[in-house]
């Protein structure tokens, strides 16, 4: 992010780790996916939103997912950098975690800090902070967020030809949701195995308009 000019970018959206130290929980016989990488801490978090802040233009939108447990932290770090926190945003599932089977609830949510720049407008009309979008069935990532959710949510905070940065990219759905919403978009991954995974499913995307032909 520091190589990224000051307000270059038109809209964040992206889905950092929650500093839980989360593995998939899935029941195999070998784990699927690894621990998520430096998600034991949530010190990282202000700089990162002061990346985040810097980068933006003035009047914009940021996203950013997290859990019940982290919600205050981000919120916290989001007003220290600059942004406004609006609304808390929750996502509702159409399954729940496993976890601790008899004796917790099944955790059906999560939840995204909607901040802003600035002040900017909501694209169409104003819809309620309860979103019901169905979870990925086949994972390419232990956290992958669904395409239309993302899609949603660029589609209410940017405009066709808007550039859209995704920090914490994982398996590449923000660009994926951004190809079929015609926006551009930057991705920022560390790890190689993501990395290609990335690679292979925007090749496999083909814009709209060319869908069309």
């Amino acid at each position: 992010m520091p190589t990224l000019p000051d307000k270059s970018i038109d809209m964040i959206l992206c889905d950092p780790p929650y500093g839980m130290k989360y593995q998939s929980s899935r029941r195999t016989a070998t784990p699927q996916f690894n621990k998520i990488e430096n998600d034991d801490a949530m010190d990282w978090v202000p700089l990162f939103l002061k990346e985040c802040f810097r980068v933006l233009k003035d009047d914009s939108h940021a996203y950013v997912f997290c859990n019940d447990y982290a919600i205050s932290d981000f919120r916290r770090a989001f007003e220290v950098a600059g942004f406004k926190a609006k609304r808390t945003l929750v996502w509702v599932k159409n399954n729940h975690t496993s976890g601790d089977l008899l004796g917790d609830y099944g955790n059906k949510t999560e939840f995204i800090i909607y901040a802003q720049k600035g002040r900017r407008l909501l694209r169409g009309g104003r819809d309620t902070n309860v979103l019901l979008f169905n979870r990925v069935a086949q994972l390419r990532h232990p956290t992958q967020k669904p395409v239309d959710l993302c899609e949603y949510l660029i589609c209410k905070s940017s405009n066709e030809g808007d550039t859209v940065l995704d920090p914490f990219a994982g398996s590449g759905t923000t660009g994926v949701a951004c190809i079929k919403t015609r926006r551009e978009f930057i991705l920022i991954e560390k790890d190689p195995k993501y990395v290609a995974i990335i690679e292979k499913r925007i090749r496999a995307t083909q814009p709209p308009l060319m869908m069309a032909l």
